[in-house]
């Protein structure tokens, strides 16, 4: 009886530690309106709302609690795109959750990073927009939208970015631009 106790534990904490850790807006949701103030770019200091400005077109929309490397290299990637997919209305945008909206710092971690076409703002509230059920342990929460439905999301937490990941971020950013 000990024996079938135990094991019975142990399928259980497994089948726990299976599930995918999740942040933000599911598959196939329409990702809520919300504004926060922009770091850098013509809208510096200015609360945004890209959401409303992107309706149809396609976008990603990058939530960070702190900013790192990996991220950075994230983001340089996107910013690539986002330069080569102009045309087609796409967007990136990152949005750091914070207590303070210190601009200054954000916008001077974002041009040593050589971003040129990705604005970065603050949200002031750690735990983000609430619509968005953004997961308290998600250090880094990346949607990719389209036609005002989120086509895929992924959940980082702290130290969990590297490569392979990112690769799987840029790897469903052709499915924001297949014709529907």
């Amino acid at each position: 009886m000990r024996t079938l106790l135990i094991l019975l534990i142990f399928v259980a904490s497994s089948a726990i530690a299976a599930e995918p850790f999740v942040s933000g807006v599911t598959v196939g949701k329409r990702p809520g309106p919300y504004s926060f103030l922009v770091a850098t770019g013509p809208q510096r200091g200015q609360p945004t709302c890209y959401i409303c400005e992107q309706k149809e077109k396609p976008a990603v929309v990058v939530f960070v609690r702190t900013l790192s490397e990996p991220l950075g290299k994230l983001l340089g990637k996107l910013d690539a795109q986002a330069t080569a997919k102009k045309d087609d209305g796409f967007k990136v945008w990152m949005t750091q959750l914070t207590d303070n909206a210190d601009l200054e710092p954000l916008a001077k971690w974002g041009q040593k990073q050589g971003l040129k076409n990705i604005p970065i703002g603050a949200f002031e509230d750690t735990d983000g927009p609430p619509a968005y059920a953004l997961h308290r342990d998600a250090d880094i929460t990346v949607m990719l939208f389209v036609r005002e439905k989120v086509t895929a999301n992924f959940a980082f937490k702290s130290g969990e970015l590297n490569d392979a990941k990112i690769a799987k971020v840029l790897e469903a950013l052709p499915k924001l631009f297949e014709k529907k």
